[in-house]
């Protein structure tokens, strides 16, 4: 499998999306408006990058960047991480970036901190009106490219017990965003002290990271 990666991703290096002004990928978080912590769990990302990098052939820089929606730096990042638990705002104008990123090559990543739910469906639905998420089958690729997850996405954070759900939107065929409902995987890539999760939770959600990472770096 790893050596499978390996090739997609040095096709995938020879065919780029999106801005890269170096040989490794760097991918970054997204700052928004409205109150809500877009910054919270500062070390997940890093964590699930060193994670990453140490299990596969995946070439990306080991340090994030924060890029607010409505800047034109957002195009110069392949894969973008949007967290938090509040209230999301953006304008016209902000919404419009954003849509022509998704719609160019680019891939967000929504992970439901608890109480982002409402608030990241009705910014998706400001930047593609007439789509709706819907629920990604657990026979897709973002379950089984490198670890396998028979059943979708590990549950991670209680929540309020439900069970974790993965949904998609779509353009032209592709997925673009994916969104991670109670299951908060980025609380699993934090550091360990943060959330006192058991290791095998977090190796759970740094391996789903890992999944999610790899589909969105070799379907552009």
């Amino acid at each position: 499998m790893k050596y499978c990666l390996l090739l997609c991703f040095l096709f995938f290096l020879s065919q780029p999306a999106v801005s890269q002004v170096s040989g490794e990928f760097e991918i970054a978080r997204v700052k928004y408006r409205g109150g809500g912590d877009w910054y919270n769990d500062p070390s997940a990302l890093t964590n699930l990058i060193g994670y990453a990098k140490n299990q596969i052939p995946i070439s990306i820089a080991e340090k994030y960047k924060d890029v607010s929606i409505g800047s034109s730096d957002l195009h110069s990042y392949p894969f973008l991480f949007l967290t938090g638990h509040g209230n999301i705002a953006i304008n016209s104008s902000e919404a419009s970036n954003l849509r022509a990123y998704l719609d160019n090559g680019g891939f967000l990543f929504i992970d439901d901190d608890y109480g982002i739910d409402e608030h990241a469906r009705k910014m998706m639905k400001q930047v593609f009106p007439d789509e709706d998420f819907i629920e990604i089958p657990f026979a897709h690729p973002i379950y089984t490219n490198v670890y396998k997850f028979e059943n979708g996405l590990p549950k991670i954070h209680e929540h309020d017990n439900q069970s974790p759900r993965g949904y998609g939107l779509f353009r032209n065929g592709r997925l673009v965003v994916f969104y991670a409902y109670e299951s908060n995987l980025g609380d699993g890539w934090a550091d360990p002290e943060i959330h006192n999760n058991p290791a095998s939770v977090r190796q759970q959600a740094l391996r789903m990271g890992t999944n999610i990472l790899v589909y969105a770096l070799t379907t552009l």
